[in-house]
């Protein structure tokens, strides 16, 4: 599934409108062809995006060639979406100030080479070590991708070109399952998962070399100086932000991932009480960063705009609620039911083809329909969650009812996803989009790793517990957790209701 929000960039346009010039600018000196632009802007967007995916379907295959623990698994998962999630907004704001082209390319370099040693890695800590690395290359890079899009396009190209950004969102989810499971499954020269991140060395090679020569050079015709003054300020990096709020996430994580497998010792408490307390520091540095004029990572003003506080909560629920699905019946699938690497990725094709395509759509469905998707998406959600479990709970294979469940998950989550984010950007005024954005796509990330770190936490603790067969005990592990995401769809369902009651 989909699990990009927009960039925090400016929106709108920059430069003429539709019809009052050029559909695209060129710099001197470069082979900008607009083509060229898109397609290397977009591929680079499809790889970081497909990285997520591509490892879910490798982790078994990982925990076992490296005997991995549970614990160390969630980490090689959850790893890329630590650093990506607090180092996202500050992306966007370096891009801003030393040029997007620059940190496009600096972005790039940092998830390639991580890329390599991820595949190279010879330990379990060896890899979680570097796949923090390479999601801050993708937060360096991700930001860049829509800011070059709406520097660059004008007019009819932009909407081509941004129809083209949403096409490669709604197709990586499905993209990344299918090809890690090929990869996997095929073994080439005995490599076993390293191909999941070795695949994207070639790739961010070749889009470095392109890139250099088709990327519009920053500040020339396509980013002018007074573009910068007119349309937007260029705002400070707020680094006791990101100290404050990268401390706050990482005392909340390691406990979450490991406290259940260490017994709950007493440090894994101090460390959650210690992130609760960096978390009010932090709100309360944002809150007069604010007051004082600066610009904080995430505007305490965004918040109070209607509706923000619910959207913040249903994006976590939605994100928390894929991520802990894909990750848990990843584990159940290839490890109790014996799937190979490529059919488990072809399994969950329909859960990300559906999303895809309800998020493209849904705006075309009739008005009176469109009121109550979100709290129906919720539901929905939350009964496709409990008939996957039910259908899976005998240590069976489910059968065709399997595929219309993980169908309904894709649709549920989609209808909760898609239409908050759209609603509650629309209602920010212009010159908060940009924070506005850069909120929900933290939250979003955020998101997916309290999924991976609680749900995965409850289903390896389970499954550890009992001692029956394996295939039953990952099948009793999965109820529980089936029954576990669907409360948290539900919550969902409800904070869909009171907004559909105001």
């Amino acid at each position: 599934m989909t699990t990009t929000t927009p960039s925090t960039a400016a929106p709108g346009p920059v430069g003429p409108g539709p019809g009052s010039g050029p559909a695209f600018s060129k710099t001197p000196g470069t082979d900008n062809r607009p083509g060229r632009v898109l397609a290397v802007v977009i591929a680079a967007q499809f790889m970081a995006l497909l990285d997520v995916f591509i490892v879910n379907v490798a982790a078994p295959t990982i925990r076992g060639e490296l005997g991995a623990s549970g614990a160390g698994l969630q980490l090689v998962i959850a790893g890329y979406t630590i650093t990506y999630a607090v180092l996202l907004i500050t992306g966007a704001r370096l891009g801003d100030r030393l040029g997007h082209r620059r940190l496009y390319l600096v972005g790039l370099t940092v998830f390639t080479v991580a890329s390599l040693a991820c595949g190279l890695s010879r330990g379990t800590g060896e890899l979680i070590a570097f796949r923090l690395l390479q999601g801050a290359g993708s937060a360096l890079l991700i930001p860049q991708v829509l800011s070059l899009i709406q520097r660059n396009f004008t007019g009819e190209a932009r909407t081509r070109a941004l129809g083209a950004y949403a096409a490669v969102l709604a197709v990586g989810a499905a993209a990344g399952q299918v090809l890690g499971g090929i990869l996997v499954s095929a073994d080439l020269f005995g490599t076993s998962w390293r191909p999941v991140f070795l695949v994207n060395v070639p790739v961010g090679a070749v889009l470095l070399i392109t890139a250099g020569r088709v990327l519009p050079r920053d500040g020339g015709a396509a980013e002018k100086p007074g573009d910068q003054g007119a349309g937007r300020r260029v705002r400070g990096l707020d680094l006791p932000g990101l100290v404050l709020l990268g401390a706050a996430v990482s005392l909340l994580t390691v406990p979450l991932v490991l406290g259940q497998q260490e017994g709950w010792p007493l440090w894994s408490w101090l460390s959650l009480g210690s992130a609760a307390v960096l978390f009010t520091l932090f709100c309360a540095y944002e809150s007069r960063l604010a007051r004082r004029g600066g610009a904080p990572l995430i505007a305490p003003g965004v918040l109070r705009i209607p509706g923000m506080g619910l959207a913040v909560f249903r994006i976590t629920a939605v994100m928390a609620v894929n991520a802990g699905f894909l990750f848990v019946l990843t584990l159940h699938i290839q490890g109790g039911l014996g799937y190979s690497a490529l059919r488990a990725g072809l399994t969950f094709a329909p859960t990300a083809v559906v999303f895809g395509a309800v998020g493209l759509t849904w705006r075309r469905w009739p008005a009176v329909v469109q009121r109550a998707l979100i709290p129906a998406g919720f539901a929905l959600t939350a009964v496709s969650a409990v008939a996957v479990g039910l259908l899976l709970r005998d240590g069976g294979e489910g059968g065709p009812w399997l595929y219309a469940a993980f169908a309904g998950i894709g649709a549920g989550l989609s209808l909760g996803f898609s239409p908050t984010l759209t609603r509650a950007l629309s209602t920010v005024r212009p010159e908060d989009a940009a924070d506005a954005s850069g909120l929900l796509s933290t939250v979003a990330q955020l998101g997916q790793l309290i999924g991976v770190a609680c749900f995965g936490a409850l289903f390896l603790n389970r499954l550890e517990s009992q001692g029956a067969a394996e295939a039953y005990s990952s099948a009793d592990a999965l109820l529980v957790c089936a029954y576990a995401l669907a409360g948290a769809a539900v919550l969902g369902a409800v904070s869909g209701l009171v907004r559909l009651r105001r």
